[in-house]
């Protein structure tokens, strides 16, 4: 049996800054991933660029039932920390929009940089090792498809389960709960929404077409695009809304962000009372979209203006302002940047991340019920809370 003082069990964004941080303090460090290749996450984040952090990181940009548990570690080590790391390796990055930072060149030169600090401080990162099962006397024994190891620190860093064709599976919930952790209820987040059928049908000729837009649903509240798809809506402000709307609920879409529209309405009324509804509105929509929402809320669209009564004006305002879209579900898993839930965060330490139910077991990354928004604070609770166990180890 091959004796290492951690073992990390996920070569992903969070393993893989773990382990050079433990390395660095004299521990010996394996790290094991049954994927070929390490950092698949990484690797196709970003369209192939990976927005690997974002200058405005603070807590208030996560969910979690525990809203305070990520402030240690995002405190400790923040994005100006990671982004003096890319600098060190000289890899050319820029900002996008909203404080999103993206390589210039390719998402490969962020794998090789963490890579590169497993090798400069001695960590091992073993791939194609499927784990079969860990147990615990005295040490972590974790019987793997490569042969038998243990270790004195094991560190669960193996993810959620969405993206499962990169190889996503719920083995970091199983082996929480094994050693007496519960698990918040999971579900897909980061994910595009699908309509109902009448909607879907209705909407499908839009596929492609984006149109700025605030998306709301419980707390959240968004101001980007949204974009129509084939099954339903995506796009940035999409996306961000999913993770805080619940199945059966409606998100209200405000399709003019910038205008009270009744009083717009009016107010092209008194300019130009004989110009048709369909005309006007026009000037905000392209032309199918404008047709495809009156066909779906009923807007007298060859109507003069003049001949629109104020009810009409406020029915069509309330659509336009305060859209009730009910969605039918998401796309799940498959296209999923996130997994909600996970590990519960009151049983972990916050300042460690070691649990508390549980001696020498560690849990980072995506496995806790730690919840980034879009735009690259994912990977830096990735960076932030692998730093934090790491520098424990």
């Amino acid at each position: 049996m091959s004796n290492w003082d951690v073992i990390i069990i996920g070569a992903g964004a969070a393993g893989l800054h773990c382990a050079a941080h433990a390395a660095q303090r004299g521990k010996s460090v394996l790290v094991l991933d049954h994927a070929k290749q390490a950092g698949k996450k990484i690797l196709i984040s970003g369209g192939g660029r990976c927005n690997f952090t974002n200058m405005y990181a603070g807590p208030e940009n996560f969910l979690s039932s525990n809203p305070h548990f990520c402030k240690s570690a995002l405190s400790r080590y923040t994005q100006w920390d990671f982004i003096g790391l890319v600098a060190e390796y000289g890899i050319a990055y820029h900002e996008k929009t909203l404080g999103q930072l993206f390589c210039d060149d390719s998402a490969k030169d962020i794998v090789r940089m963490l890579m590169s600090e497993c090798d400069r401080h001695g960590a091992k990162v073993q791939l194609r090792t499927e784990i079969l099962s860990v147990d615990y006397d005295d040490n972590y024994r974790i019987e793997t498809s490569r042969g038998d190891y243990s270790c004195e620190k094991l560190v669960i860093a193996c993810g959620g389960l969405s993206m499962p064709k990169l190889g996503a599976t719920p083995l970091g919930y199983q082996i929480a709960e094994q050693f007496g952790h519960s698990i918040v209820p999971v579900r897909a987040g980061l994910v595009p929404f699908t309509l109902q059928d009448d909607e879907k049908a209705r909407f499908a000729e839009l596929s492609g077409v984006a149109v700025p837009v605030s998306a709301e649903a419980h707390d959240g509240y968004f101001r980007e695009a949204m974009l129509f798809t084939h099954r339903g809506v995506s796009g940035p402000a999409i996306l961000q809304v999913s993770s805080y709307w619940q199945p059966g609920e409606a998100v209200t879409i405000n399709l003019l962000p910038d205008l009270d529209a009744f009083e717009w309405l009016k107010t092209q009324q008194q300019q130009q009372p004989k110009t048709q509804l369909n005309t006007v509105l026009q000037q905000h929509f392209p032309k199918r979209v404008v047709t495809a929402l009156a066909e779906h809320h009923q807007w007298p669209l060859n109507n003069k203006l003049a001949d629109t009564s104020n009810a009409q004006f406020q029915a069509i305002a309330d659509n336009l302002n305060r859209w009730q879209l009910k969605p039918n579900g998401t796309e799940g898993y498959r296209t999923a940047e996130v997994t909600l839930g996970g590990v519960n965060v009151d049983e972990v330490s916050s300042k460690t991340m070691e649990s508390q139910k549980q001696p020498g077991l560690y849990f980072i990354g995506e496995v806790l019920d730690v919840t980034g928004w879009l735009g690259g604070f994912n990977f830096q609770w990735a960076w932030s809370s692998g730093f934090a166990c790491g520098s424990e180890l």
